[in-house]
């Protein structure tokens, strides 16, 4: 796709030791290196409460100041990349807590999903349950998920990493959610079932 994307990349733990950040700021940097606007999207820098309100339950104006700067993110949003961990075979609580204040601003958009872990099974299960939940919050998942095993080994604080098969599955992740990125932007323009 040519143009640049506006992409949040939504990562969920807000555990003191983690591990997963890294791959979400490798996820970043891959996104910014091939022309896009990712913006990471940390609930330790922008907590949200537990939900209560969604944020189209606040009159115009009165969300708190981080669920409306969220809300504006993703309103403008080309598409979403996800990132999540494993749980105890689940999705880490604060990205879904995070990403159940929202909504319609979801709507109509791809969503890819990176999934991560310290092991080898790189939070295959988590992945499968994110692919539910992006549907029921109307969004479109691509079909390939792009998965890291053993997460604090396989990159540095800053996200880079020396492991070239990494780079590689993740570009090719990235050219699917692009066609994807295109398909639903020029459907969007001529109208969408309700």
């Amino acid at each position: 796709m040519s143009g640049s994307l506006s992409i949040p990349v939504i990562y969920g733990s807000v555990r003191t030791e983690r591990q997963g950040i890294r791959a979400a700021r490798f996820v970043v940097n891959r996104l910014r290196e091939r022309g896009h606007e990712p913006v990471l999207v940390d609930p330790l820098e922008k907590p949200l409460p537990m939900l209560d309100k969604m944020y189209k339950e606040y009159d115009p104006g009165t969300a708190p100041p981080v669920m409306e700067e969220l809300a504006q993110l993703f309103k403008r949003a080309d598409g979403f990349v996800v990132v999540t961990g494993e749980y105890n075979h689940g999705i880490p609580p604060a990205l879904k807590n995070l990403m159940d204040h929202y909504l319609e601003e979801y709507f109509w958009r791809p969503a890819g999903i990176v999934s991560y872990s310290g092991g080898r099974f790189s939070g295959a299960r988590a992945a499968e349950q994110m692919r539910c939940v992006l549907g029921e919050m109307g969004m479109i998942s691509v079909p390939s998920i792009v998965s890291y095993p053993n997460v604090g080994r396989t990159f540095e604080e800053d996200g880079s990493t020396n492991e070239e098969w990494l780079v590689k599955a993740t570009d090719e992740f990235v050219t699917e959610f692009e066609w994807y990125a295109a398909a639903l932007a020029a459907q969007r323009k001529t109208g969408v079932p309700y």
